[in-house]
């Protein structure tokens, strides 16, 4: 890619990442004292903002041979879909424990209070599938983690694991880094 195609790319990606981050809504102290609730709603139920939000996404991926997107039970299922939709590719839910009907595989993971648990269909991808990973959040990353590693247990790529927003001081996005896969956020809360 040569640097004027970079540096569209990147100004690109700061308009939408502006656009985005204006219309999420910070709601505190939500679901419990000292937290603050980045709430996407807002985001989804302007039209416009809704539009520039699955755009950024678009913009970044629409150039790559992907087979299919897989979405994180619920909030990456509105983007996934969305998204796979418009790549022509196949959307593939990751579902919390018990919710798909066929044979799956599941992968536990950490909660700040617990465990939780997801699944996938074993049939989900073709081996060697191009998968784009998407969630709406990454905070602690536990959740996207044990998605990829199902995602990878039934042979398919990661090309990139993606949110609409990063919260870079809970360490997910190193966490999914630093076990090799690529991250991209639309925007980021740091520090806030």
């Amino acid at each position: 890619m040569d640097d004027k195609l970079k540096e569209s790319l990147r100004l690109s990606e700061q308009y939408f990442s502006d656009v985005v981050k204006k219309s999420i809504r910070t709601v505190p102290d939500w679901p419990e004292q000292g937290v603050m609730f980045r709430d996407i709603t807002t985001a989804l139920q302007d039209r416009t903002v809704f539009r520039k939000l699955i755009d950024a996404f678009i913009h970044r991926y629409h150039h790559l041979s992907i087979d299919a997107v897989a979405g994180v039970d619920a909030r990456g299922f509105i983007i996934g879909s969305v998204l796979a939709y418009e790549l022509n590719a196949s959307f593939v839910p990751i579902r919390k424990k018990g919710k798909l009907p066929f044979d799956t595989v599941s992968e536990s993971y950490e909660l700040e209070y617990g465990k939780a648990e997801v699944e996938i269909h074993k049939d989900a991808f073709q081996q060697g599938d191009k998968v784009i990973l998407v969630d709406d959040l990454i905070a602690t990353g536990g959740t996207l983690l044990a998605a990829s590693s199902l995602i990878e247990r039934l042979g398919a790529e990661i090309i990139e694991a993606a949110a609409i927003i990063d919260l870079p001081d809970l360490g997910g996005s190193t966490k999914l880094k630093d076990k090799g896969l690529a991250v991209y956020s639309v925007c980021q809360y740091e520090g806030e």
